[in-house]
Order: structure tokens, then sequence, then C-alpha cells
């Protein structure tokens, strides 16, 4: 059953192929009775990625849309690479995204169905046992311009064939040295065709199945029989697919079973994002980030780590839609999705990243005051808390400047600027300690309370600010795109995507000052830090010690680029 949370406001998803199919077919009951039904089929070799986002969001959306079923089917045919961690995670991820499979299905329950349609097959003269190495096989098969040789095992007898894969699943092969083929045309323009392997002799562990078969079919062989045997009426999958559709057909053509079809769309590419597994797994494996969720990782689980929503994944994968043309999607795109819905979303707080002691000197020492603060002005509901105000006080270094150059209507000395929610104040002088760090003192007007002045002058700046005899000391992690170029696998002849590994994605502030609210913060809990960014807890964080991921910063480049291309 799918469940997607509708909590917030989403893009309405734009018109697309894939829809206009279901719909097409549900008016014409090419199903007949059977309602529709979709499965999300990721192979348990790794976590998801942003990518994943996209085929999660059309297999159950769509079944939802029109009053169908997904089912999460783990295609776990390669267990040398397979793990239990992997499905765990997978799991959680879907979740997440706020969905929820009909059935749990692996295709490993169907090993048994599967091995008893290749004997169908086999005695159908449609299989054959090859005893050419995979070097052979790959040689005989020819190009796109030469068509394939067959092998010299083609044309073995039923019964022989049937001999040798019974002894191939019995174990009494090594590794390797048989595999079952498909009969098909080894002259078809379409090399998928030319006689696909079907099964190969694995002696490997199983995540689920042990040692029970050292036999194991091949994504091409399980994939289109494990939709039919759900009665998937549409199996959607990337564009890289798309050649292997004939396929598809061919095998559930000869078993005369359930006429499951397959759809292709593209893949959801993004600037300054790889969304291959085994580079990832190479990123994990060389410590070139601290693991499959770290916070730069395009994975679903590194993305929910660094503060993105659920929410605005789908809105963005729906704005995206599904076309027959593979293309690539800004980053930013993403980012400008994720800023609208944290702004709407997320608890505002004060910290200062790089502090800078303030001292107001006509403020009476020892004195302190709550200001008034909204918890998020575009939600009214979310009301007001108090934050302490006292004479000493945690400015960003940024804000302050000995000697302004042009323009800038920070502080400096004799000028006058607003302490957001609070007073206006004047910086009067500065003192230098022996290490070479700056106290600025400054006054304030008691009657500006609230950062207006009762006269009506005006100042040109309003800054954050922390109470130092309040604030909590924190580790801030501020996080980068992780590539420097908008294409990371575009490299020079013999170098390596890791050559556009950025040296500055991640930089860690350790003393932070942040409003006392914030100790009480929870891992998973958004905010926006004011003037500075959106922030998140890390679950490195304790009850003593609390750890900021930067989830994105206020700039937000998309939306002007929105706003001048309607323009």
């Amino acid at each position: 059953m799918t469940n997607a949370n509708t909590e917030s406001p989403e893009v309405s998803a734009p018109s697309n192929f894939l829809r206009e199919q279901i719909a097409e077919d549900v008016r014409t009951r090419k199903f007949g009775d059977a309602v529709i039904q979709t499965r999300f089929p990721p192979e348990p070799n790794g976590y998801l990625h942003i990518g994943h986002a996209k085929a999660i969001f059309l297999d159950f959306g769509l079944a939802d849309e029109f009053g169908g079923k997904t089912n999460l089917r783990f295609d776990d045919t390669n267990p040398e690479k397979e793990e239990t961690e992997y499905v765990e995670s997978i799991m959680k991820d879907v979740r997440w995204l706020g969905f929820e499979w009909e059935k749990l299905r692996y295709a490993s329950d169907y090993f048994a169905q599967l091995y008893e349609w290749a004997l169908q097959l086999i005695k159908a003269g449609k299989a054959y046992v090859d005893d050419l190495s995979a070097e052979e096989i790959r040689r005989y098969r020819g190009t796109l311009t030469e068509p394939g040789r067959d092998s010299p095992y083609r044309n073995r007898a039923v019964e022989e064939n049937l001999d040798l894969f019974e002894r191939m699943k019995a174990g009494e092969f090594p590794d390797g040295s048989r595999v079952l083929r498909a009969k098909i045309d080894m002259a078809s323009p379409n090399l998928n065709l030319r006689d696909p392997v079907m099964y190969r002799i694995l002696h490997a562990t199983h995540h689920r199945t042990g040692d029970a078969w050292c036999i194991y079919p091949m994504y091409d062989f399980a994939h289109g029989q494990s939709d039919s045997i759900e009665k998937v009426t549409h199996s959607m999958c990337t564009l890289e697919f798309a050649d292997h559709q004939p396929l598809y057909k061919w095998y559930i053509a000869q078993l005369g079973i359930f006429p499951s079809q397959q759809i292709e769309f593209d893949r959801l590419n993004l600037t300054y994002t790889l969304l291959s597994k085994r580079r990832l797994l190479q990123l994990v494996e060389e410590g070139h980030v601290r693991g499959w969720d770290d916070p730069r990782m395009p994975t679903l689980s590194g993305i929910r780590r660094r503060g993105f929503t659920p929410e605005a994944i789908r809105a963005f994968v729906a704005s995206v839609g599904a076309t027959r043309t593979n293309g690539i999607v800004d980053i930013e795109m993403l980012e400008h999705f994720q800023r609208d819905d944290l702004n709407r979303r997320a608890a505002r707080a004060m910290a200062v990243l790089r502090p800078l002691k303030l001292v107001i000197d006509n403020y009476p020492e020892g004195q302190e005051e709550l200001v008034e603060v909204a918890n998020n002005p575009e939600d009214a509901s979310a009301g007001t808390r108090g934050v302490p105000f006292s004479r000493e006080l945690f400015i960003e270094q940024e804000d302050f400047r000995e000697t302004p150059p042009p323009k800038y209507y920070r502080l400096s000395p004799g000028k006058e600027v607003r302490l957001r929610n609070a007073y206006f104040i004047t910086a009067t002088s500065v003192q230098r300690s022996a290490d070479g760090s700056l106290e600025v003192h400054c006054t304030y007007d008691p009657k500006s309370r609230g950062g207006n002045s009762p006269d009506g002058r005006k100042v040109k700046s309003t800054m954050h600010w922390v109470s130092a005899r309040h604030a909590i000391t924190a580790e801030i992690r501020l996080y980068d795109k992780l590539f420097l170029k908008p294409d990371p696998g575009d490299v020079a002849e013999g170098g390596s995507f890791l050559d556009n590994l950025n040296p500055s994605s991640l930089e860690i502030v350790s003393d932070a000052k942040l409003e006392p609210s914030l100790g009480s913060a929870k891992p998973g809990d958004r905010f926006q830090f004011e003037r500075v960014g959106y922030f998140c807890v890390d679950p490195d964080s304790s009850e003593t010690r609390k750890i900021f991921n930067r989830t994105l910063a206020l700039k937000d480049s998309w939306a002007k680029i929105e706003k001048k291309a309607e323009s």
C-alpha cells in the first residue's frame, strides 16, 4: 500500500508519458480486471541514491494514483555483492520518502520456479548448456556491425542439456565452467538476443538462501519472470534497459505466463553529482568520505543526514517529470525545492559561527532580559520564544570591521546598527588582547527595544547575536559540493573522477556559539540559523556536545533563474 506523506504542499507533477500510458491501459482494460501493479526492484549491493528517488516516486506514486499496488522486490541474484545491511538501508529509505509497499519480495523467493522454467525452455529446445568460457562467449557474440557465431555446443540434444543443467545445480562443476544460454538468434541486430546467458555457476553463500543454490539466474532471466509471478502490469525502468525489452518479452512469450510489460523512462542525473554505485563505493572504501551516509554523498541516507526533507525531494522529482530522453538537471533546482520547504517548516534560531565578543558598556552589569522572537515568521502557529540578552554578546567576525571598506554597512567604529529583535547599538572602541583577538565595545539605545527607534531613524544593517553568558558551544560542519565540476566524470586523459574532488567540501567549525534553546535539539531536528543558512543536528551529537550539519546556505540561485525565465 502506498501512503506518501502529503503534510506539506507539493508541486503538481507535469504530464508525462508514463501516466498517459497507464491511463490508456486502464481505459482499454489491457489487463482485464487486474489492478495496476508496479514494483520497485533494487539490487541490494549498495545504498540508494537521489536517482533512485525518481524511480521510487514513479513506481509508488503512479500505482497509488490509479488505485494500484507496489511491491518492494530485491533483485538478489548476485550473492557476491549483496548484503543484509543494504536490504535494511533500502527499506528505511523507501519509508523515509513516505511510501509503504504492498508486499516485500525477493527474486530469491522465485529461484525454484525460475529453475523449473529453465527446464521448460530446455525441453522446448529453446535453451542449452554451453561450455565456452566467458571470453569465448564474448568473441562468438560478434559486434554491432558483425553477426555472432553459433557456439559449438548450441545443438546439444535436449537430454544432454537436461543432464548437464541438473549436474550444474548439484554443484558438480566449478565456477565459470558452464552456463545455460537461451537459444534465440546469433545474427540478431540486438546483441541482447544473441543467445543470452540465463544461468551461471557461482559457489557463493547467498544472504537469504545460504548454500542451497550454486547456480544463479542472470538479471534478464529473473526480472521479467519475477514481474510475471507478481502480475506486474507496468514494469518501469530506466532507458539503459530499452534494448533489453525484446528479451524481456521473448522469455514471457516462450513460457506463456502473465504478460507484464516493460516501460523505460529517463534517469535522474544531476550536476556536480556522480550516481555510479561503483564510484560511490570507491569513495567510501578509499576514505574520501566518512561512509555511505556522509552528508556530501548523493545517497538518500547522506541527504537525510544533511537535513534534506522527503517532502522537498518528492516535490523536486514531481517537477522533473518523466521523458524518453536522458538529460541532466541542475542541482540548484533540487536545492531550491529544499530551501522552499525548510523556509516553511524550519524553526529559526540564532547561531554565531565565528564569534567576536561584543560588550555594551552602558548596559547594566548583571542585568539580563528575554527578547521575544518568532519561531518561524512563515508559520504563525509556531509561536514565539524568549532569547536571553545580556551585556556581553557574540557577533560574527565578518559583521565588524575596524577599518571598513567602501559600502560596508555593518558594524564599525562610530556606526550604528540593529541587533536583531533587540536594540540599536553604536561601536565606540576596540580592545585587542595579547593574542591579537578583538573585543568590540559599544553603547546601546534603551529606547530602541525590539529593534525599532522611537524617533524613526534608520539603520542599514541588522545583525544576529548570542548572549555570551547563556551561549552553548557547538561544532558546525559546513558541507559544500563534493565535486568541483558540473560533470565530475569529465577528466583529462589518464585522469580519474577523483581529480575533481572538492578539497573544501567540508569545513569544521569547533567553537560556534548558539542560543541556549538549541541545547535541547535532537538528532534530525532542522533549523534556520538566521542570516547563516539551514542546519540540522547530526547523529554524532551528544547531550553535552551538539554537532550541526549545514544543509544549505540561504542563497537560492535557482529561484533567480526561474524568475528570469518567466519574465
